[in-house]
Formats: structure tokens, C-alpha cells, sequence
């Protein structure tokens, strides 16, 4: 299968950072589909072996084990090409057509790495240039809008030019390893399917933390904020693959319709609820990794005085017979104590223990990073204290990495596969979407009327201390404080 795959913002961060040395390990790995070309579109004005050259140079950041040789990166060069491109020009757009034209390959996948604002203008363009056809792809990065009549606004106009299936609305997390193996571990294996569910399960925790500040995009994040960066979309995502019901089949609107049943589930937010079941923060000057760091007010580009949320915890649940009553929890921070992301599963405690002081309930432990890997936390027998059995924690612990040496992709290199083949399994809806955005709405109004709940937190640990107060309240705990 012959492909085009043409990416808008070829000089954005994001193509150098993340998609160019996706598709190189995909390249590398020899799963790139022969008889490709990739398309760096952008303002700069460059020729395509200057682009090659400024590409080599990014490389170099990225991390070692990940790196091309020269002689891969001379053989992966041959397949890049540069145009420069004003996307407000449509005789640029023309010009592109006719280089898609030159061979007019089986599919044209179409990337959209830019800000989302300019999405209704290029979607606009492509349309109008007739750079739409059947054998045309769009993929659409995050974030889709700041708010439900934005969002809804790029779907009108998305959809006036590519119909549902053309469109791939990415959402990296659902590339990873271990989101993929929630699937198979639900619907492939009998063992957990009749435990997951509200007789046997006492709370979920989602948790997507990182360990770095802003860094420098300060003026971005500060105008977006944690709720709209992570919440919205990841940890939804995450939530919707835990909590839905198996699907009729593998088909990808078979398996989004049943998330989208968990989306219209999840419980709504008032007033109220919001100030008594969502905690926001702002991190302070502390200490990561042995090593001090600013807080959010003292980071490059941070305006004064801003109110932008850098942590958020919340408590929620899924209205229906399979959770009613199970709380689940999604907290996600920046500057806190480690860079990990992880699905715990606390089921409930055995109803009655006939070890003296021991009823620890079980627990699976789905870990998306830093590494991919499950853990099932049991209890076993240690020996005797002279009269009683004694119990110890141990837990089986299943690591992808070392699982599956040769057959792991990262992310981004399994999305952007997955765009090329047409596979639109991992990739978000627009009815998903505009949900997820109807969903979090009340929360950013009742901020707006009100900002005087943040919290501020010490850089370096997991966050305001009524994110504790938050999930004690129901009787439990975060997994670092048990």
C-alpha cells in the first residue's frame, strides 16, 4: 500500500519531538509501509535537504537508545520531503494537491500538528482545494477546543469537509501498551470480567502525574490548565476503557459506542458538588529529584498573579447497575513527587478473614509509565506464629517491556501505523469528545465564578493535601500512602 503522510506545523515541536522519531522507530522496525513518502508542510523557508539537515540536528535530543546511525537516518531521509506552506494562502494548498498528485498514492494522511484554532481554516482550505477524497485521512492533535461550543465548532467543520471516518482525533494515551492490554485483559481472559463490577470492586484510581513544571510554554499551559490539558481528555479516555461494557466486536464504532455510554453515565457536576468533590492546585518553589525548582508564578512566561490550576483531583462515578455507588478518582499534577501513570483497582476486602488482623484487600495495578506493566496484589502464606497462619503481600508483577521484547511500539508510532492502515479502533469520536468536553463544563463554570478554591502545594510531593482528605473521606487512600 502506497502512502502520502503530510505534516502541517512540520517545524512545531511536536513533529520534531515526538512524530518524526515515531515513524523513524516505525521505519526502523521495518513496520513502515513500503512505498511512502512524509511531507514536512510549514512557513519556514527551506529546501528538502536543509529540512533533512535541521531534522538530523533534533535527533540528537531525543533519547540515545532512539537515535538514527547516520546511515539509518541517510535511508530514512529519503523517504522526507519539505514544502513551505501559508495556510491562509490557497494557492499553497494547490501546489499540494498537486504534489499528492504525482503519483497519487492509495492513502493521504493528513496531519494537523499545529494549533487547533488554525484546524477550521485548513480543514477549510483542504476542502476547497479538493484535497478530501475518500482515499484522504485527517488527524486531528489535542486539544480540540478549549471549551464544548469551540470543540463543537471544529467538529462542524471538520465534518463539512471529511465524513466521520476520515477523521482520526488522537489521543496518544490510547496508544500505550498497557491501554491496548485493557482491552484483552477485560475481553480476552475470564478471570477478571465477573469481578469487575460493584459487588466486587471498591473504588478505581486513575492517576497521570508528572514530574516537571511547565518548562516553556508557561503562556500555553497557563491558558490552558490541568482540567483541560489531562482530564479532559487522558484520564477520560483511561476511565472509559476501564468502565464500559464489552462491545459486540472489535469494530471501532463498537468500541466507541460503549464509551460513549460511560461519558453519558458519568455522574454531573453542580455547583455543590463541585466544590465538595474537586480539588484544584498550583505548585510552589520545592524540590524534585534532589534538585530545587521555581514555582508556577516564577516560570518563564507564567503572567503574574495567575489563577491556572497545575494539579486537579476530583471524585466521580459512573450511573449505572455495573457501578452505581463505586467512587472513581482522577487526579493529575505537574511538579509532584514522581512521573507516573498508573490505573490501580482496589477490589473489596474478603467479607470475613480468618487470619487474625489480616483483611488487606487486593488490588491491580495498571502501569501506562514509566514503565507498561500490571501488578495483581495478593495475600500469601508466610508461615506460623505459633498459633496463627501468618499473611504477607506479595503481588505477580508482568512487565511488557520484557514480555514482549520485539513486538513493542511506543505510542505514537502504533497511532500514526494505525492512521496510515485506516484502523480508527484507538482514535476519539467526535460525539466522545464534544461529551467529555459537556462533561467538565460545569467545573470550568463554577471556576469562573469562583477561583478562590486553589490550593497551593509544595513542588515535589502529590499535591494539595485535600486531595488526601478527598478519597480518606470514603475511607481509603492514594496508592503512595498505603
Amino acid at each position: 500500500m502506497s502512502f502520502d503522510l503530510v505534516f502541517f506545523g512540520g517545524t512545531g515541536d511536536l513533529t520534531w519531538r515526538k512524530l518524526m522519531p515515531a515513524l523513524f522507530q516505525a521505519f526502523r522496525h521495518g513496520k513502515l509501509p513500503p512505498n511512502g513518502r512524509i511531507l514536512a508542510v510549514a512557513r519556514d523557508d527551506h529546501s528538502d535537504e536543509r529540512y533533512r539537515a535541521w531534522l538530523k540536528e533534533r535527533f540528537q535530543e531525543v533519547d540515545t537508545p532512539k537515535r538514527p546511525t547516520d546511515e539509518e537516518f541517510a535511508r530514512f531521509a529519503e523517504l522526507i520531503f519539505y514544502r513551505r506552506v501559508d495556510l491562509s494562502q490557497p494557492a499553497h494548498y494547490q501546489a499540494l494537491k498537486s504534489w499528492l498528485a504525482e503519483r497519487n498514492a492509495d492513502t493521504a494522511v493528513l496531519y494537523l500538528a499545529t494549533s487547533p484554532h488554525l484546524f477550521p481554516v485548513i480543514c477549510e482550505q483542504l476542502g476547497a482545494a479538493g484535497l478530501n477524497g475518500p482515499h484522504v485521512r485527517v488527524v486531528l492533535e489535542k486539544p480540540l477546543g478549549h471549551d464544548l461550543r469551540s470543540a463543537q465548532e471544529i467538529n462542524r467543520v471538520v465534518r463539512s469537509v471529511f465524513t466521520e471516518n476520515q477523521a482520526f482525533r488522537i489521543d496518544h494515551y490510547l496508544g500505550k501498551p498497557s491501554v491496548q492490554n485493557l482491552m484483552a485483559l477485560r475481553f480476552g481472559n475470564a478471570l477478571f470480567e465477573p469481578l469487575w463490577r460493584r459487588e466486587c470492586i471498591a473504588n478505581i484510581q486513575i492517576t497521570l502525574a508528572e514530574s516537571i513544571g511547565v518548562g516553556t510554554r508557561g503562556d500555553f499551559y497557563d491558558r490552558t490548565g490541568a482540567l483541560r490539558d489531562m482530564i479532559q481528555n487522558h484520564a477520560l479516555q483511561l476511565l472509559t476503557m476501564i468502565a464500559m461494557e464489552p462491545p459486540s466486536s472489535s469494530d471501532a464504532d463498537a468500541i466507541r459506542d460503549e464509551k460513549l455510554k460511560v461519558l453519558r453515565s458519568l455522574k454531573p457536576f453542580t455547583p455543590e458538588s463541585v466544590a465538595r468533590d474537586v480539588v484544584r492546585g498550583q505548585y510552589r518553589a520545592g524540590t524534585v529529584d534532589g534538585q530545587p525548582v521555581p514555582g508556577y508564578l516564577e516560570e518563564a512566561k507564567v503572567p503574574p498573579n495567575s489563577r491556572c490550576e497545575t494539579f486537579v483531583a476530583l471524585r466521580t462515578e459512573v450511573q449505572n447497575w455495573r457501578w452505581a455507588g463505586v467512587p472513581f478518582y482522577l487526579r493529575t499534577g505537574k511538579r509532584l513527587a514522581a512521573r507516573d501513570a498508573q490505573i490501580v483497582v482496589n477490589f473489596r476486602p474478603t467479607p470475613h478473614s480468618i487470619f487474625p488482623g489480616i483483611n488487606q484487600p487486593n488490588k491491580l495495578v495498571i502501569k501506562l509509565q514509566p514503565e507498561d506493566g500490571l501488578e495483581l496484589h495478593l495475600l500469601a502464606a508466610k508461615g506460623t506464629d505459633g498459633q496463627h497462619e501468618t499473611l504477607s503481600p506479595v503481588f505477580l508483577d508482568l512487565d511488557f517491556d520484557k514480555a514482549f521484547p520485539t513486538d513493542r511500539v511506543g505510542a505514537y508510532e502504533r497511532l500514526l501505523l494505525d492512521a496510515i492502515a485506516g484502523r480508527l479502533n484507538l482514535f476519539v469520536r467526535s460525539d466522545e469528545q464534544e461529551q467529555a468536553w459537556r462533561w467538565v463544563e460545569p467545573i470550568l463554570e463554577a471556576w469562573r465564578r469562583d477561583d478562590s478554591g486553589l490550593r497551593s502545594y509544595k513542588a515535589g510531593s502529590w499535591g494539595p493535601p485535600a486531595a488526601s482528605a478527598l478519597v480518606a473521606r470514603d475511607g481509603f487512600t492514594w496508592p503512595e500512602e498505603q
